[in-house]
Parts: C-alpha cells; sequence; structure tokens
C-alpha cells in the first residue's frame, strides 16, 4: 500500500497498511481520474488510485480495496488482462470489479462479462451513473452519499 492515500474530504493520511480502501481507481487519463476521484470522494468513499495494470495488481495482491474501478484501455497491461488475473486467483476472485470504457462497444461488453466483471460503464458517462454502480457494488443503498 502506498504510504500516503486520499481520504475522505480530500485530506492525504499516512497509512500503515491496515486503512481499508473502499475504491481503488485504474486509470491513466488525468482528466478522467480527477473526475472519478472527486465524485467518488464527495459520495463519502477512501480511495486511491493507480495508472497502470501493472500497478493495479501490485497494490490489490498488498491489500484489496472494496472495488475496483478499472479502465480497459490502461498502459503496461490492459484492463481486460487484470480482470483475468484477479479472477484467476483466489485471494480477488470475489473482488467487485466495474469496468469503464471509450468504447461502448458490444464486444467490450461482452468480453468484459466473460471475464467476469461485475458491472460496466461507458465513457462518457454521467456522475451519478458511476456513484450508483460503485454503490451497487458495494451493497449500499440510497444512503446518504
Amino acid at each position: 500500500m502506498r504510504s500516503i492515500v486520499t481520504v475522505r474530504g480530500g485530506e492525504t493520511a499516512n497509512i500503515g497498511g491496515n486503512v481499508a480502501i473502499d475504491v481503488l481507481i485504474a486509470e491513466d487519463e488525468p482528466s478522467i481520474l480527477e473526475s472519478l476521484d472527486f465524485i467518488l470522494r464527495r459520495a463519502g468513499w477512501n480511495i486511491e488510485s493507480v495508472t497502470d495494470g501493472e500497478a493495479v495488481l501490485d497494490r490489490i495482491r498488498r491489500a484489496p480495496p472494496r472495488v475496483l474501478v478499472l479502465d480497459v484501455m490502461l498502459p503496461k497491461r490492459s484492463g481486460f488482462d487484470v480482470l483475468k488475473q484477479l479472477r484467476s486467483e483466489a485471494q480477488t476472485r470475489d473482488l467487485p470489479v466495474l469496468i469503464l470504457t471509450a468504447k461502448g462497444q458490444q464486444q467490450d461488453r461482452r468480453i468484459a462479462e466473460e471475464l467476469g466483471a461485475d458491472g460496466f460503464v461507458t465513457k462518457p458517462y454521467s456522475n451519478a451513473e458511476v456513484v450508483g454502480a460503485v454503490r451497487q457494488l458495494l451493497g449500499e443503498h440510497d444512503g446518504a452519499a
């Protein structure tokens, strides 16, 4: 786990490895990452982010988040490759994964579903759509955000 993490309210905290992260965002486009970080923090969750496929696997192996928001197009390893790897390992097989893609093609959705994605959001997305999808994967309902 990284030593500095952005937590609820935007403050940063040094962590020793035992603070649970609600949502790990895997996105390499800075403006999209910033937007996702903002809307998910505003909804009340602890957020951490990575910008390539290898970093996703490294971070999750050290301490899994409650949900992974995973872009398909990532450097080093695609989101599909990451998802396939996560589903092949016992400790990450049940990790809820929300796939993000700019493509929006039926083929991407089909591949994501076949690999075991739990949700799928196409860019451009609405803030409410992403928050709702994460809330559903966390098993939360229309509670205070």
